[in-house]
């Protein structure tokens, strides 16, 4: 007897109990979910002026990290967008701009200071530090936010994810957690996981089909 069970469910996380199934079909669930969801994430930044305490290198490279809203279906990779520029189009990347000063005080720099050209993808929360000003200190940048998956960087990670046996049972029965960055809900990442894996699936078979015609062409031409 097979069955899926959802244990407990909100945006931030999800839990299933799987019952019947092997480990290495959770685990490849896992994996997706992990390494194959596609979200936005800044991946290229233009650093006008930064006289932070924080280094050029570590400022872009923290402002990467920061997770993004997403919004499945809406936008494609850079790789596949038509307009084929590296500086990409509203079909594959999202504009955003950081432009603050310390003028009279120390200021502590958040997320909130982040000014998206788009409604959706701008940072999950308002509250996240980035760097502390002193007084009469400056950062001026844009940044691109481009479609990536976990499988290129981390910063692209759709979430956390985990797979846990039942020790109460001989059963191959297990539990699996996705706990979302934010940039998508927990259901949204388990459902585009098996999207992906269906479609990774088809993709497999019908190589696997063209290899055998192959076979019995070249058998019949013999």
């Amino acid at each position: 007897m097979r069955s899926v069970d959802i244990i407990k469910e909100s945006d931030e996380s999800i839990s299933l109990r799987f019952l019947g199934f092997p480990r290495q079909y959770i685990n490849t669930l896992r994996r997706f979910a992990l390494n194959e969801v596609p979200i936005m994430a800044v991946d290229d930044v233009v650093l006008h002026y930064n006289s932070s305490p924080m280094h050029d290198e570590i400022l872009v490279h923290r402002i990467g990290l920061i997770p993004l809203k997403t919004e499945i279906g809406r936008f494609v990779s850079a790789d596949e967008c038509s307009c084929k520029s590296n500086l990409g189009c509203s079909k594959c990347r999202v504009m955003i701009y950081l432009d603050v000063e310390a003028k009279d005080k120390t200021r502590q720099v958040l997320s909130s200071d982040i000014v998206s050209e788009d409604d959706i993808v701008k940072p999950i929360s308002p509250n996240i530090p980035i760097v502390i000003l002193a007084k009469g200190q400056k950062i001026k940048l844009e940044g691109y936010a481009r479609l990536g998956s976990g499988k290129m960087h981390a910063k692209w990670q759709a979430a956390t994810v985990s797979v846990l046996k039942e020790v109460d049972t001989s059963k191959d029965e297990y539990i699996l957690n996705i706990e979302s960055v934010g940039s998508l809900t927990s259901r949204e990442i388990l459902l585009e996981s098996v999207r992906i894996l269906v479609e990774k699936l088809k993709s497999f078979e019908n190589s696997i089909n063209k290899l055998r015609e192959e076979k019995e062409y070249a058998k019949s031409t013999m």
